[in-house]
């Protein structure tokens, strides 16, 4: 049986009287890739702070591995096994890139552990090994999104929620990073992607949901929206 590693329980949250996320439902099981979709300003980063503990919601609970993390500090959920590649990166624009790695770890203190993470982050972006001494802010867009990645999975997390991964990226990058969140799947983390290239993100999800203008439209098998005519219509411009 698989255990259900996250459960969001209609989560409503408001900016001021405008509400965000009304009533929104979801589940990721353990060792699926669980893609979020959904027009800009549909609510997909608003779900992601709040698991986060970033936003807290006005009603619902959200739980992590059966226990209710609603209301909880950041910092608590990212030791309890959480961590997030947010959007825009936010990366440490004046450490260098091997610092910026070592600060996605700070809740570890397994040296060794540490360091062979840091050679596995390396093996799937070689580039970051190059620029290990560079400081963060010189990077590239595309080297900058590897960076975030790669520093959120050096919290080795029990679950990896990855925010607009392929945001202004060129075509060639984004192709890379979507190969490497399927060899981070692989090696046994589980993924919640917030994603607006709706086709590449159902292409290597197991499962779907629709969010539109903070309320979960449709949900389902990923292959299944992919081949859904509406989803078709809205998010893959055919």
């Amino acid at each position: 049986m698989t255990s259900e590693v996250l459960k969001l329980d209609h989560i409503t949250v408001a900016y001021g009287a405008i509400k965000a996320l009304k009533g929104i439902s979801l589940s990721v099981n353990e060792g699926e890739i669980v893609t979020l979709i959904g027009a800009n300003g549909a609510g997909k980063s608003t779900t992601l702070r709040t698991i986060s503990g970033l936003l807290k919601p006005q009603e619902g609970k959200v739980f992590f591995q059966g226990q209710d993390i609603s209301g909880e500090k950041p910092h608590v959920i990212v030791q309890s096994g959480i961590s997030q590649a947010p959007e825009g990166r936010g990366i440490f624009a004046n450490l260098s890139t091997e610092d910026n790695l070592e600060m996605g770890a700070y809740t570890r203190k397994d040296k060794e552990g540490i360091q062979r993470d840091k050679e596995y982050v390396f093996g799937l972006f070689p580039i970051l090994k190059e620029r290990r001494k560079q400081e963060a802010g010189t990077l590239s867009g595309g080297e900058q999104q590897m960076l975030t990645i790669s520093r959120a999975v050096m919290a080795r997390p029990k679950l990896l929620l990855l925010d607009e991964p392929s945001l202004g990226l060129a075509p060639q990058i984004i192709k890379r990073i979507f190969q490497v969140i399927q060899e981070i799947h692989k090696q046994g983390t589980t993924i919640l992607l917030v994603e607006q290239n709706a086709n590449m993100a159902l292409h290597i999800a197991h499962k779907a949901y629709v969010l539109e203008t903070g309320r979960i439209v449709l949900s389902g098998n990923a292959q299944d929206l992919l081949n859904n005519p509406d989803v078709k219509k809205a998010y893959l411009g055919e």
